[in-house]
């Protein structure tokens, strides 16, 4: 059976591309080498490599691993999603609401 494959918007790839540069830029910044990064995540420099070009097929574990070699960073994963604007708005929308309060005897 073939490997199914994930189909990434365009915009969403320029967000992964970002995203790698902003790792490696925090790498840099920390004056840590690829091959100290990869090891303290537990993953290959080839893989590294791969998240600081943002290549999509990367799993969100090995983001997170690198994120917390990089001093704990990983914590910032939990703003993911954290401010569902639009998804509180449908919710509302979906919310009924009573015009009177129901009889006594029902």
């Amino acid at each position: 059976m073939p490997k199914k494959s994930t189909v990434i918007m365009p915009k969403t790839r320029d967000i992964l591309v970002q995203m790698g540069e902003q790792i490696r830029l925090a790498r840099l910044r920390r004056n840590l080498t690829s091959e100290l990064v990869a090891e303290r995540a537990g993953i290959s420099r080839a893989t590294l490599s791969s998240i600081e070009k943002g290549i999509p097929t990367v799993s969100i574990g090995s983001y997170a691993a690198v994120l917390h070699a990089l001093n704990n960073m990983d914590r910032d994963l939990l703003l993911v999603a954290r401010d569902d604007d639009f998804g509180r708005k449908l919710q509302d929308l979906s919310l009924t609401t009573r015009r009177r309060a129901p009889k006594k005897g029902e």
